[in-house]
């Protein structure tokens, strides 16, 4: 009950910002941090550096990367709390974390076991776990507005293709120590997280999209 009254002042997507900003922002500095903390499938496997799996996504390549990572969660983390605490009370909070540290962890998974051998691979970021919560806003709410700096506009489901592409697009051209293939397992994970703790969500999904088409 505590914890549910506090959350109530201070959402857990602005705890997850404000926690992820600063230790960002302090690894940006100290290098020590990034070398120690960023995913690194090699480490986990031969020196079980397990802590890995949860703590890269607490690091950022560079200002870029966690502004557009945070301004992502804001703006669709607001959008799955609100659902979360309609639909399941007390539990929606325990499920928003689930759905984050989940996502963070789902999102990884594949580049684990394709790099596990490659001791020169390391990823940073939390766009699995964003790209979990993008997607499980888009499915409880496809159609709704969101707006960039007030001014730019389209329905949920329009960001998430945008979001997407943009993973696709860096993924490509691969010049920097982002994980962006992790969008993608992320936005699985969102999708069938959200399903699996109550599957009505599905079918509302559907029927809104009819309805807006």
């Amino acid at each position: 009950m505590l914890l549910q009254q506090i959350f109530t002042f201070v959402p857990m997507t602005l705890i997850i910002i404000i926690i992820t900003a600063l230790v960002s922002i302090i690894a940006f500095q100290k290098h020590d941090i990034m070398y120690k903390y960023q995913f690194n499938p090699y480490f986990v496997k031969n020196n079980n550096e397990w802590i890995r799996f949860f703590s890269h996504a607490l690091l950022h390549a560079d200002w870029m990367h966690l502004i557009f990572n945070m301004l992502v969660l804001y703006f669709f983390g607001s959008v799955v709390e609100s659902y979360f605490d309609l639909y399941f009370g007390d539990k929606g909070i325990l499920y928003f974390l689930l759905l984050y540290i989940g996502g963070i962890i789902f999102a990884v998974l594949p580049t684990y076991r394709k790099h596990q051998n490659d001791i020169y691979y390391n990823s940073v970021g939390a766009s699995g776990a964003v790209s979990a919560v993008l997607f499980s806003s888009v499915l409880l709410d496809p159609v709704r507005d969101l707006c960039l700096y007030g001014v730019l506009c389209f329905p949920g489901i329009i960001w998430a293709l945008i979001y997407l592409g943009y993973s696709f697009y860096m993924g490509r051209r691969g010049k920097d120590n982002i994980n962006h293939d992790a969008h993608f397992w992320g936005a699985i994970f969102g999708i069938v997280f959200t399903i699996a703790i109550r599957p009505s969500f599905a079918v509302e999904f559907l029927d809104k999209i009819a309805n807006f088409i």
